[in-house]
Parts: C-alpha cells; sequence; structure tokens
C-alpha cells in the first residue's frame, strides 16, 4: 500500500472535523442518540466536494423516506410480525433493485431507503409507541452529520469534480493515444483488441457517477451537458480504434505497400494523438482533415484493396474530428465553466446514446436473494425470541443490501465481517478502557482523533473505501456515545454477537444461495449482445442505431473487468469490438437497401439473413462458434451485386458490407472474382459502416 499523500490526508482531518462538529451539535441539542450524526459523516465524506454534497442530499432523503416508511408500517403491522417482517423485506430487495437499476448517485437515495426500514423498524416492534420519535430523532442526527460533512468539505480547501474529472479523461487520452499509435505505427499486428485495450470502454463507463455529481459542485455545474457529450465521444472513438486497426492489418498483409503519402498522414495522426492528455486543441486537427480529405479524393478506384483503403481514410478522418472535440471539451471541463459556444468538428450524427444494457433477470435475482434472506432472518428472530434479534437481522440487511449488485458479494461480506470485528475491538477497548478514564469535550476529541483519522485516510483509496467507511461507521454507533457515561459489558456483549451473527448469516445465505461468480453473468452478457445482433440483423431493430451501439458499449464495458477475472476459453474469443463493427454495419445495411435496385437489396438481404442465423446459432449452441463459409460467400455475392448498383447509393453499402467481411472473416482471403466497380465517390463514408 502506498503512502497517504498530502491530499489524504486533508480529507481525513476534515471528515474529522465535520465528525466532531456534527456529535457536538447532537450532544449540545440532547439528542438521543448523538453517534448516529457522526456515524453520518463518515457514511457521507468523499475527498470531492460535489460528491459529498450529492450523496448528502441523496442519503437525507432516502432517511426520511425509510423513517416515513417505519412510521407507518410499525403501529400498522406490529400484532402481525410475520406479515410486517415479509413487508420489511419486500421493501429492502424492491428498493434495492431500484438502486441497482441507477448507476448514477441518485441510487443511493433508493439504497438508504431500503436499509433505513429495516434500521428503524425492527428496534422498536418492542414498544410501536416510539417509532415516531426514534424515526425523528435518526433524521434529525443524520441530517445534522450530512450538513456538517457538507458544510466542510466546502469550505475547507474543496476540491472540484471537474477537475478530478478532467484527470481522469486526461489519463483515459493517454492509453488510448498509446493504443492509437500502436494501430498506426504497427507492422501487421493481429487486428483484434487486447483485453487491456477493451478495458478502456470500462473506464468511460464509470465516468456515469462522476458526472452525476457535477450539478452538486458548484464550480462545475455549467459542464453537465459538455461532460455528456465527452463521454459520448470517448466510447464512439472506441470502435472506430478498432476499425481502423483492422483496415490497417488487411493492408499491410497484402501484397502491395502502403502508398507513401497514407503513411505520412499515418504518422502525422499518430504523433497528434501520441501526446494523448497533453494534446491541445488547435488547428492541428484541420490540417490533418484536410491531407485525409486530399487522400480520400484521389482514390477514385473500387477494387477490393482500394475499398479497405477509402474505409480506413473514413475511420482516421472521423477519429481526427472526435479527438479534437474530446480536447476542446476537456479544456472546457477542467475551466469549470462554458466558454462561449461550442462547435462540435465531429458532426456527422449524433453520438452514441444513453441506452444502457440491464440484467434485469440477474439483478432481480440478486434483490430476491436479499429479500428471502431478510425474511428468514426475521423468522428466526420471532420464533427464536431473541432479545437482541433486531441488531442481528438489521445487519443482516445491510450486509446483503451493501454487496448485491456484486457478482461475488462473499468475499466482500467476509471483509465485512473482519472489520466489524476489528471496530468492536476498538469501541470496546474505548468504552470499557478510555472514556472512563477522561473527562471534557477536548479530551473525547484527542483520544478519538488516532483511530478516526487513520480510518479517513483508507476511504478515498478505491480498494478499501467500502470496508474503511464501515470501520468508521461501525466504530461511532458501537461505542454508542451518549451525553453522560452508560456502560454496560453485557448488553454491549449481546449486541456484538448479534452483529457479527447477522454479518455472518448474510455470508452463509450469499455462499448458499450465490454460489456462482463472474462466469456466469459474463456469458449472459455476451448472449444478450448476440441476441441484439441477431434481431438487428433481421429487422426487428433497424432503427435502433444510437440505442444499440449505447447497449453494445455498456456491455463491453460490463463485461472487460469479468473477463479478467475469469480463464473460460470460450470467453477469451470475444471481441467486443468486433461486435459493435458489425452491428453498425448492420443498421447501416439496413437503412440503405431501400436505396438499391431489386437484384442488390435482394442479396444484401440474403447477407442480413445469414448474419442472423450465424448469431441465433450461437445462441442456441452457447458458445462463440465460427461463421460458416456459406456467410463468405453470401457477403461476397452481396459485394458483387451492390458493385453493379452504378449511380444508386451503393457505395454505403459497399463500405458496409466490407465491415461485416472483415468483423466476421478477419483472416479470410480477398473475394476472388472481385469486379472493379463504380467510381462515383462525391459522397463521403457515413460513419455507420464500420
Amino acid at each position: 500500500m502506498s503512502v497517504p499523500s498530502w491530499r489524504d490526508w486533508l480529507f481525513s482531518v476534515k471528515a474529522f472535523i465535520a465528525a466532531i462538529m456534527a456529535l457536538f451539535i447532537a450532544l449540545s441539542l440532547d439528542l438521543p442518540r448523538p453517534y448516529w450524526a457522526m456515524a453520518a459523516v463518515y457514511v457521507v465524506a468523499n475527498p470531492l466536494a460535489g460528491a459529498t454534497s450529492s450523496k448528502a442530499l441523496y442519503r437525507a432523503l432516502g432517511t426520511l423516506i425509510g423513517a416515513c416508511a417505519s412510521v407507518i408500517f410499525v403501529p400498522l403491522l406490529v400484532n402481525a410480525p410475520e406479515l410486517l417482517s415479509v413487508v420489511v423485506a419486500l421493501w429492502t430487495g424492491t428498493l434495492l433493485f431500484i438502486a441497482m437499476l441507477d448507476r448514477t448517485s441518485r441510487s443511493y437515495v433508493f439504497m438508504l431507503a431500503a436499509y433505513s426500514l429495516p434500521l428503524i423498524a425492527l428496534p422498536t416492534v418492542g414498544s410501536p409507541e416510539t417509532v415516531f420519535d426514534v424515526a425523528l430523532a435518526r433524521s434529525e442526527e443524520i441530517i445534522i452529520g450530512i450538513v456538517c460533512a457538507s458544510v466542510v468539505s466546502s469550505i475547507i480547501f474543496p476540491s472540484s469534480v471537474g477537475t478530478v474529472l478532467g484527470r481522469r479523461i486526461s489519463s483515459w487520452l493517454d492509453d488510448a493515444g498509446t493504443w492509437a499509435d500502436e494501430i498506426l505505427r504497427g507492422e501487421g499486428a493481429a487486428p483484434a483488441t487486447p483485453l487491456k485495450r477493451q478495458k478502456l470502454a470500462a473506464d468511460v463507463s464509470g465516468l456515469d457517477l462522476v458526472i452525476s455529481q457535477l450539478k452538486y459542485d458548484a464550480g462545475s455545474r455549467d459542464i453537465v451537458r459538455h461532460s455528456r457529450e465527452l463521454r459520448g465521444r470517448l466510447l464512439m472513438l472506441l470502435p472506430l480504434f478498432s476499425s481502423l486497426a483492422d483496415r490497417l492489418h488487411a493492408l499491410k498483409a497484402g501484397e502491395k505497400p502502403l502508398p507513401q503519402e497514407l503513411v505520412t498522414v499515418l504518422n502525422e495522426v499518430a504523433d497528434w494523438l501520441g501526446q494523448g492528455g497533453r494534446g491541445k486543441a488547435d488547428d492541428t486537427a484541420d490540417a490533418l482533415s484536410r491531407k485525409i480529405e486530399e487522400l480520400q479524393q484521389n482514390d477514385l478506384d473500387l477494387g477490393w484493396d482500394d475499398l479497405v483503403r477509402s474505409s480506413a481514410l473514413a475511420r482516421l478522418k472521423e477519429i481526427v474530428d472526435l479527438w479534437q472535440d474530446c480536447l476542446t471539451l476537456r479544456d472546457q471541463i477542467v475551466s469549470g465553466q462554458q466558454v462561449g459556444a461550442w462547435r462540435p468538428a465531429f458532426r456527422h450524427r449524433n453520438v452514441v446514446g444513453h441506452s444502457r444494457h440491464y440484467d434485469y433477470a440477474m439483478l432481480a435475482f440478486s434483490a430476491g436473494a436479499v429479500v428471502v434472506g431478510i425474511a428468514v432472518a426475521c423468522f428466526f428472530w420471532i420464533y427464536s425470541g431473541w432479545e437482541d434479534g433486531a441488531g442481528f437481522v438489521t445487519m443482516a440487511a445491510v450486509a446483503c443490501s451493501f454487496f448485491a449488485s456484486l457478482d461475488r458479494p462473499a468475499p466482500f461480506i467476509t471483509s465485512m465481517f473482519i472489520w466489524s470485528a476489528m471496530s468492536l475491538v476498538i469501541a470496546c477497548l474505548y468504552i470499557f478502557a478510555i472514556l472512563p478514564s477522561i473527562s471534557g469535550f477536548e479530551m473525547l476529541v484527542l483520544v478519538f482523533a488516532p483511530p478516526f483519522l487513520v480510518m479517513g485516510l483508507l476511504i478515498p483509496r478505491p480498494q478499501t473505501n467500502l470496508l474503511a467507511m464501515l470501520l468508521a461507521v461501525n466504530g461511532a454507533t458501537f461505542i454508542a456515545l451518549q451525553d453522560r457515561y452508560t456502560a454496560d459489558f453485557a448488553s454491549f456483549t449481546n449486541s456484538a454477537i448479534a452483529a457479527l451473527a447477522g454479518i455472518g448469516f448474510a455470508l452463509v445465505w450469499t455462499l448458499v444461495t450465490r454460489p456462482f461468480g463472474s462466469e456466469l453473468t459474463a456469458w449472459r452478457l455476451v448472449r444478450a449482445g448476440w441476441t441484439d445482433l441477431a434481431e438487428t440483423a433481421a429487422g426487428i431493430r433497424r432503427a435502433d442505431h444510437e440505442r444499440l451501439s449505447g447497449r453494445i458499449l455498456d456491455r463491453l464495458g460490463q463485461l472487460v473487468p469479468r473477463l479478467a477475472g475469469i480463464e473460460d476459453r470460450e470467453l477469451r474469443k470475444v471481441d467486443g469490438y468486433a461486435d459493435v463493427r458489425l452491428g453498425f454495419n448492420v443498421l447501416m445495411l439496413q437503412k440503405e437497401r431501400v436505396q438499391l435496385n431489386s437484384a442488390a437489396a435482394a442479396s444484401v438481404s440474403e447477407v442480413l439473413i445469414g448474419v442472423s442465423d450465424f448469431y441465433r446459432s450461437r445462441l442456441k449452441a452457447k458458445r462463440a462458434i465460427d461463421p460458416s463459409d456459406e456467410l463468405r460467400v453470401s457477403i461476397d455475392r452481396g459485394l458483387e451485386a451492390v458493385a453493379q448498383n452504378r449511380r444508386e447509393l451503393g457505395r454505403a453499402s459497399l463500405d458496409a458490407l466490407v465491415g461485416l467481411r472483415r468483423a466476421l472473416f478477419p483472416h479470410a482471403e480477398p473475394p476472388a472474382s472481385w469486379q472493379p466497380p463504380i467510381s462515383d465517390t462525391s459522397q463521403p463514408l457515413p460513419i455507420a459502416a464500420e
């Protein structure tokens, strides 16, 4: 583990100051559970001011919703404990399902509302007349904590979300620029996309959460739209890079060397893209675009190599335009405000839409497992008559809810058990050894500082964020600080046993109900992509261009991290970018075939039927089987038929068929009977033909 930076120390100190402020205010107001206010600070604490504000707002809303539900359900169902248990379980699982559907910071509302109900309702079932007071007190104390966290984060050296987003974008551009350099200067490198390059899609998909926090950052509210435009362009770059790599590989594998003027332009573009996040938005893009356009105008023949070269130039031009847009958008995001009207260089069509892929069945299964688990825990509490069973059920609900969206929750719940046990040890030490020997709030601050400052250092680190937050929250909660010292070892021990038993139950329940890992989810993602492509080729989703591309790239972002941790040979064959390119080409053929003559349109329809049948055969075989030679022959016949279309808009269809052939048969020989067709190249190639 690396040494904490000064930013980590600054965040930890700010979080501790906010926590102490919240505790002091709650004690001064004589609230019944002031430690809730302190714990709330560490729940919402984030190094970024905007992220803290958004999380604070959503935690407040979630807590209020859960508190209102408690006030309604407990008096109504307290005499029917089994029914109340079912209601609590269904409430938690339903809101958890909604939270998993929302990948923005807004999901925190539903997550908090989900487990706030058992946290407030279950401890009051023995005295239902107190549920309103408990709900009100928890709401007040939580709001005090989040207000203190937001104020301190915004006033003391605030860190802008926009600045951090700018750094992440620059880092992404560095990685993408390195890949571009490999493509443009590489000598016949394999056209398949390496896993480390596919991970770029996962990095872009992860920007959703950061972008959703921008509107809560006072200095970045004006650039939310620009950030969404940037995310779409970053995603669009990835299949274009993959397509360009494929075309250049095909050209370099041929008998003829690349024309010198093309090599020169490729090197110049490589120099510009190779600057990555250090690049500047300037006139370089315009100069490169003019040179590419000159090469396109000189490329009048339409033999196989000519079509492949023309397709490569079209992709190169689009990459240059998109890269220029990314640089200008990044600069405006870093500036924290809009600098005049932004005019995109890439204007062929809208960038990737906002559609996302959701595996509703898996999400419902995960939420359903939580529902049944909470119900089982409640019934065990009811029929065992366990006095501290409420703590057992609430910790089980929290543990199940926190990690429900993961493929393998068990390792994380195990870590939660260990860290919670550590926090209980710390709480025991404070309650029975340290607190009895001190007096005054100043001394309390002094003795709390060491452990909470250390825990605060771990929260900014992604690998320890959640568990460090749980350690801080559990530590504050288990100490259960009041305005006067009261400690009972038997009561503390019983509560500790209930808490650990609840987490242990969640672990066992998860191992029983979700024994599978990432492989099942990965295969479901792959098969969902095959289904999309089969239906698109069959014409079911012919007008679904942006939604389809958005879903495919979103699936890729979900799939890549899972591929890194599994050894399935069939899954290793999957190149997500090839599927994206193929989907774009299919959509272009669906759009353009109405412009063709009857013979060419019939030939294209035959190709589309073959593509649909191919992906349906993969779905039936449940593995990545190779396409048949019959499909390749069908594509070649389509090329010849469209080539005879002459003055109709056959060029876009030709380019789409070239892309389709390269995506499905990257190692096949060029069409043997290819006849150079039309010479009308006045129309630019649409981007959809990848």
